[in-house]
C-alpha cells in the first residue's frame, strides 16, 4: 500500500488504499492509463462511459481520484463529473481532453468543479505528477476536515461542560443564599472570625450583639477592639478547638459555644451566642 508524502510536511496517508477511477469510451486510452500506474500500487478501476462510471461509484468503496475523458457519447466528462460532485464532493476530479476541446473545458470547469484538465496526448510523467499532487491535495483536505470535525466536537463538549458548570454554580449560589437566609433567621447569634481575628460573617442576631460592642461589624479585628473578653474567648477556641461556657459581653449574659475549623488553609473560628 502506497503512502503519500508531502515535501517538508508530515505524512497524512498511512493505510488508506488509493483508488482511481478512469472513464473513457476508448479502450486504448483506458489501457494506457492502467499501464502508467502499473508500478504505483494504485487500485485502478476502468469504465467505458459516464453511466458505467456512476454505477461503479455507487456500488464500491470511495475513490480519491476520478479521471474522465471529456468527449463521450450520451454523457460528456463535465456532465459526468458534475454528478460525481453532487454526491462525492471530496473526490478529486480530472478531465482528459483534446486540444480542440480546451475552450469548452475552461468554460465548463466550474460547473463540474474540476480540479484540473489534462490535454491529449499527455506526457506520462506530467500525468503521474498531477496524480501525485492530486492525492496530496485530497489527503490534506481530508485531514483538514477531520481536524475541523474534532474541533467542532471539542467545542460542543466544552460548551456542554460550561453549561454544566454554570448550572452547578447557580445551584451553589442558590444554596449559599438559602444558607445565608437560614442563618439569618436562627434565634441564636452566629459569628465567624478568620485567622487574623477579623469578623468575616455575622447573622442578624449576631449583628445585634456585635453592634453593642462595635460601630462597624465586618472587618473589625477583635484584638484591636475594646471588648477584651470576646477576643479572649476566640483565642481560647483556637487553642482548645472547641469551647462551651457561659460568658458576659457588654453586661449581658450568654451561653457561648465556639469551634475552630480550617478554611482555605487558614484556621477560622465560628462562635454561637445564646442570650440567657
Amino acid at each position: 500500500m502506497k503512502s503519500i508524502h508531502f515535501a517538508g510536511k508530515r505524512t497524512f496517508m498511512k493505510k488508506e488504499q488509493v483508488r482511481i477511477l478512469c472513464v473513457d469510451d476508448d479502450r486504448n486510452v483506458l489501457r494506457a492509463l492502467e499501464r502508467i500506474f502499473f508500478d504505483d500500487n494504485y487500485d485502478i478501476i476502468l469504465a467505458n462511459s459516464g453511466e458505467e462510471g456512476l454505477e461503479i461509484i455507487d456500488s464500491s468503496d470511495p475513490f480519491q481520484i476520478i479521471i474522465s475523458d471529456y468527449r463521450m457519447p450520451v454523457m460528456n466528462g463535465v456532465e459526468f463529473l458534475k454528478k460525481v460532485y453532487e454526491h462525492y464532493p471530496e473526490t478529486v476530479r480530472i478531465v482528459l481532453s483534446g486540444y480542440a476541446d480546451a475552450g469548452s473545458i475552461v468554460a465548463a470547469i466550474n460547473e463540474g468543479h474540476i480540479y484540473k484538465f489534462i490535454p491529449k496526448p499527455w506526457n506520462d510523467e506530467d500525468l503521474r505528477a498531477t496524480i501525485q499532487n492530486s492525492l496530496e491535495r485530497y489527503f490534506l483536505l481530508k485531514r483538514n476536515r477531520e481536524l475541523l470535525a474534532e474541533l467542532a466536537q471539542a467545542n460542543e463538549e466544552l460548551e456542554s461542560r460550561i453549561c454544566q458548570r454554570t448550572e452547578q454554580l447557580e445551584l451553589r449560589n442558590r444554596a449559599m443564599e438559602f444558607s445565608q437566609s437560614l442563618l439569618g433567621y436562627l434565634p441564636v447569634a452566629v459569628i465567624g472570625v478568620d485567622e487574623t481575628g477579623m469578623v468575616a460573617y455575622c447573622n442578624d442576631k449576631g449583628a445585634v450583639i456585635m453592634r453593642r460592642l462595635y460601630n462597624d461589624i465586618f472587618g473589625v479585628c477583635l484584638h484591636e477592639c475594646c471588648d477584651i473578653e470576646l477576643g479572649r474567648l476566640v483565642e481560647q477556641v483556637r487553642l482548645e478547638n472547641q469551647v462551651t461556657l457561659h460568658c458576659t459581653l457588654a453586661g449581658t449574659s450568654y451561653r457561648f459555644w465556639g469551634q475552630s475549623f480550617t478554611y482555605c488553609g487558614n484556621q477560622a473560628v465560628v462562635i454561637v451566642l445564646l442570650e440567657n
